[in-house]
Parts: C-alpha cells; structure tokens; sequence
C-alpha cells in the first residue's frame, strides 16, 4: 500500500519525506526539485511489537511498513499537461491515499511559486487540478456507456446515472470522497474508475517550529476549510523534524522534542496515521525465531489474514489460535495464557482483531 506525498512546489514535501524514510530526497529551494518520485518503505512504529518482543525474547524483529511516495510539485494548468503534470497526475493515481502537504509558516528565505503564503488557495490549486483530471476520466467513460444506456441496457442506465452524479460534484468544485454512493454502486461504477480524488486524504500543516504543538491562525483556517470533508489533519513542522533526525544520538533527539513540547516526532504520528488512512491494521505472530507484524486490511477475516503469511496459508486454512494482545501481555507468555484458558480457537468467518497475536493451523 502506498501514500503519495503531494503539495505545491516548495511547502516541504522532500524534505517530509526524508523524514519519514530517512532517505536522502534532494530537497531545495526551488520548484520541480523533484522529478522521478522517490519511493521510501517506512516502518509503522509500533510499541506493542516492542513489548512482545521484551515478552518472547526472538531472534528477530520484523515491523508493519508502509510506502511513501515523494511526487513531484504541482502548478496551476498540471491537469492540462503544464508544468510536470501529466507525470504529476500518473504518479499520484497509483498511490493508495493522499498525504496533501500545505505551507503554514512564513519564512521570506523559502520562496513560495504565487509569492504569498495562502493554505487554503494552495489546497484549492491542488483540489482543481485533481477535479479537472476526474472530470476528463469520468467523461470520457460516460460517452461510451450512454451510448449503450440508449439501446435500453439496464446496467448501462444505473452506470450512466452514477457518473452523472460524480460529474454535478466535480464541477460543482467538490472531490468524489465526498460524495455519497449506494455500496453496490459505489463498488460497480465508482471504484474502478480510480478516481484521484476519491482517494483518502490527510492534509499535513508544516507549520515553524513554535507552532508544532498548537499549531497557528493557519492551520486553523485549513481545519475551519476541510471540516466538511472526510480527510484529517495533521500539524507537523517538518523543518525542525529534519533538524531531529540529523542528531545521532537517541537521548539527544529525545530533549530537543521535549524542549518544543512533544513526547514523540511527529513524524511517528503522521506514519501511524497514514497507516489508519490506508485502512490497515496489525496482527502479530511471536515466537522465538521471530516477532512480527502483518499488515491486513481492516474487516480481514481469519483466512485472508492467513495468506498474508503465504496464499497456501489461506487456500488450506483450517483454524486460528488467537490471543488477544492484552492478554498476552497481561500474563507473560504463550504457555501461561493457554493455562489460564485465554487462547482462542477461531474458524473462518472470524474478523480479526488489531493487535491479535495469531498462529495458524492449515492442510495443502
């Protein structure tokens, strides 16, 4: 699953992404600074894993991940093929959610490509240009299918309906996850067209350093803009992320965000967020070769959990040893949560739970 850094050129993305993959972006002060984008795997941190592995003592460690795209920095007209556009807009439609990063702090030394600092119109230059590629996706779909909705084809007819209820949004200004589907019509009509702007989205406020905490009059203009979205919001100062992440010593990095009032990087919050964006969840196997974390998507039944691990898991799926992951902790080990009688069997419709530790029995 991938998250796709976007914003304006010059609001921080690069230098975002550093951050969260420890990758070295080139990060500059000028647009277009990035071109290819760059691809980071970027561990979920996780303290429970931490625990278990405190708990079980194994040989290795294996965190959940996720993957950060850094994509290059779009302009005005990007739907219409300026700037890097096209690249931009192909980038951004492979990814799984948006992380909409917008410029909250003054600086005169960081130049801004409208030459004024404005969240809310850059989040709409942002907005457009995405509605404008929708709008051009959906209507090209709609001159097919009316063509087929006039013979009278029912399934025609329901789709034609569908992608005129998406075109009134879009040209209307609104984004398609705004809008409400039927689910049957939603999965038939909606999702196969991978919409951008139907993807999730979390806005990033990169805001200086003294508003990390709090946040400012910035970040709460884009809050008052977005409330009546489905999308969260994040306040993060980026610049001073990147200066924490340049101290190699761990106590070091652990009193400078305690001097601006943190208890952890706000990068650690943003990872976990997008990982509850991409709507993923954790399951946990331990033992003594190894502790890890599987990524499942959230509603994952027992089996679909399984193939995860291996497809011959779930193909040959017979049943599932579940402890829930409080109770492990709670009494220490495996041995002693089978003793208390806390060890689960679950079958095939089980929905698992995030933060299970599972093993699982299967035949071939």
């Amino acid at each position: 699953m991938k998250a796709g850094i976007v914003g304006l050129p010059n609001v921080g993305k690069s230098t975002l992404f550093n951050c969260l993959s420890n990758a070295k972006a080139q990060s500059a002060n000028f647009p277009f600074c990035t071109i290819e984008p760059n691809i980071g795997v970027v561990n979920v941190p996780d303290p429970r894993l931490e625990k278990l592995e405190s708990l079980v003592n194994p040989q290795r460690v294996i965190p959940a991940t996720v993957d950060i795209v850094d994509i290059a920095g779009l302009v005005k007209g990007a739907s219409k093929g300026e700037g890097l556009g096209n690249q931009f807009l192909a980038n951004i439609r492979e990814t799984d959610a948006i992380l909409h990063v917008l410029r909250c702090f003054d600086n005169d030394n960081v130049v801004h490509v409208d030459g004024s600092i404005d969240p809310i119109r850059d989040k709409e230059v942002i907005d457009l240009e995405l509605q404008l590629k929708d709008l051009e996706t959906v209507e090209k779909r709609i001159e097919r299918v009316s063509r087929t909705a006039k013979t009278g084809n029912k399934e025609a007819q329901k789709e034609e309906a569908a992608l005129k209820h998406i075109i009134e949004y879009l040209e209307a200004g609104k984004s398609v996850r705004s809008c409400e589907f039927g689910e049957d019509e939603y999965k038939e009509f909606v999702k196969p067209l991978q919409l951008i702007t139907d993807k999730p989205v979390m806005y990033v406020c990169n805001v200086e350093e003294a508003s990390a905490v709090s946040g400012n009059a910035y970040v709460d203009k884009v809050k008052e803009a977005v409330a009546h979205e489905d999308a969260e919001v994040l306040v993060l100062a980026v610049g001073t992320e990147a200066d924490i992440n340049e101290l190699d010593d761990y106590e070091e990095r652990q009193m400078f965000l305690e001097d601006i009032g943190l208890n952890e990087p706000g990068s650690s919050k943003l990872i976990r967020a997008a990982y509850k964006l991409l709507k993923q969840q954790t399951y946990f196997t331990a033992g003594e070769k190894e502790v890890r974390a599987w990524t499942i998507t959230i509603g994952s039944t027992a089996p679909q959990a399984a193939g995860v691990i291996h497809t011959d898991f779930e193909k040959g799926f017979i049943r599932a040893e579940v402890i829930s992951y409080n109770d492990y902790v709670s009494y220490g080990s495996e041995a002693k949560v089978k003793e208390a009688g806390k060890m689960r069997v679950e079958g095939k419709s089980y929905i698992v739970k995030d933060g299970d530790v599972m093993h699982f029995l299967f035949n071939v």
